[in-house]
């Protein structure tokens, strides 16, 4: 019997039917007694490769993400044994464990700021606590950028090394996060007029299932995602990570000196590209970084996806309105977005593909921005389908627009 426990593909059938009578109801305690053979030998591989595997088999990834607090629960112990995944100052996964530790610290506030808010009568907090209130939740707020370094940075190279589903998973579970941040963010905008009723159900229905959720994907990353990223990634790689670092913003933890990253290899259709340095055109040509800053002038932001659905070009205006970094470069676009609305993308390429489609469209408000968003499918002399082209624009102040402007404006 320890004979096939030791044997990883052993462990991985065993690990499988573990998680699918987790699924069916049965007792965590129970399992991890009948199974602790099994887990005492669990990493954050083999983690990796039992959610790709479930779901191969049809276990839809709602399902999974919705018992990933589960699994964790039960595979706590074992990973709570195994060190840490650590890395010099200035290596990304030195930062983005620094910046655990700042989230952990802010849930810590966060809580102590919860348990002295008035449950009943009618006492409202004071403005000391709602200063202290919104000042918490402005701060946390920033591990969006946090999330968004794993979810455009890490996540395509771990896709590269054929690990798929964690990272799906764990994009539909930090999602989940967002919402719960956006109702505490509505809760302490409207907290000066709270009163003790509404402060319970605010603190139990928002507040704490929100602090919970921040927590447990801080011991998702430090016990499966960071490991698993060593693992995989080669230091050329990791130096892309670092490079693109600072195109998300503020962070909640600044990187540290010491490590250098190993300088990544030009491609070499980079090289040929640079020695002929001009791009010739049917109505005219450009230098190379004439066309660069042409497309990066355009009020306007273009992405491309090539006919296998895979990201080959994206502009670099000073002022985009949705992230993108040249980690994206090559990945499939499905995977560039939340789960949530990856089928909403697949439709859109599959109706393009099919010729059902040329243009779809969508528009929405972001604050002062009236964000309109097109795509368009890009087709050759002879319709063969080469790929979509992705426009977004801030169009509100053209829609400001009024009558007529035939001089020149003074600026």
């Amino acid at each position: 019997m320890s004979e096939l426990i030791d044997n990883r593909r052993h462990r991985l059938v065993a690990l499988k039917q573990l998680i699918r009578e987790l699924h069916d109801g049965a007792p965590p305690e129970a399992l991890k007694g009948r199974f602790r053979a099994v887990l005492d030998h669990v990493g954050a591989s083999e983690i990796s490769a039992l959610e790709s595997e479930l779901m191969a088999e049809g276990m839809p990834q709602d399902e999974i993400k919705r018992m990933c607090d589960l699994h964790v629960a039960v595979f706590r112990d074992t990973l709570e044994q195994r060190p840490p995944a650590e890395a010099q100052p200035g290596h990304p996964v030195h930062t983005f464990r620094a910046e655990n530790a700042e989230i952990l610290r802010l849930v810590e506030a966060y809580q102590a700021l919860v348990n002295e808010l008035p449950v009943v009568g009618d006492e409202s907090p004071t403005p000391e606590q709602v200063r202290r209130w919104r000042e918490l939740q402005a701060r946390l707020e920033l591990l969006d950028g946090h999330y968004k370094r794993k979810e455009f940075l890490l996540f395509p190279f771990l896709e590269k090394a054929g690990i798929t589903a964690p990272p799906k998973v764990m994009w539909g579970v930090d999602d989940d996060v967002r919402e719960k941040l956006a109702a505490a963010r509505e809760a302490a905008a409207a907290a000066a007029g709270a009163r003790g009723e509404d402060l319970r159900l605010i603190r139990q229905v928002v507040l704490e299932p929100m602090l919970t959720a921040v927590a447990a994907m801080v011991e998702k990353e430090e016990r499966v995602l960071f490991p698993m990223a060593l693992e995989h990634l080669a230091d050329t790689e990791w130096g892309e990570v670092q490079q693109q670092w600072s195109d998300f913003g503020p962070g909640l933890a600044t990187p540290g000196e010491g490590w250098t990253p190993a300088i990544p290899a030009t491609p070499a259709h980079v090289a040929e590209l640079s020695a002929a340095d001009t791009v010739r055109l049917p109505s005219g040509h450009f230098t190379l970084s004439q066309l660069a800053a042409v497309l990066n002038t355009l009020p306007l932001d273009a992405t491309f996806v090539d006919a296998e659905d895979r990201v080959t070009f994206f502009t670099e205006g000073s002022d985009r309105i949705f992230a993108r970094n040249r980690a994206i470069i090559g990945r499939r676009v499905q995977d560039c977005h939340p789960p949530s609305s990856m089928h909403i993308v697949q439709r859109i390429l599959d109706e393009m593909r099919t010729g059902r489609r040329e243009v779809a469209e969508f528009w929405l408000e972001m604050g002062p921005r009236f964000v309109h968003i097109r795509y368009f499918a890009v087709r050759d002399a002879d319709k063969a389908y080469l790929g979509c082209l992705e426009v977004t624009q801030d169009v509100a102040g053209i829609r400001r627009l009024e009558g007529q402007r035939r001089l020149l404006a003074e600026v």
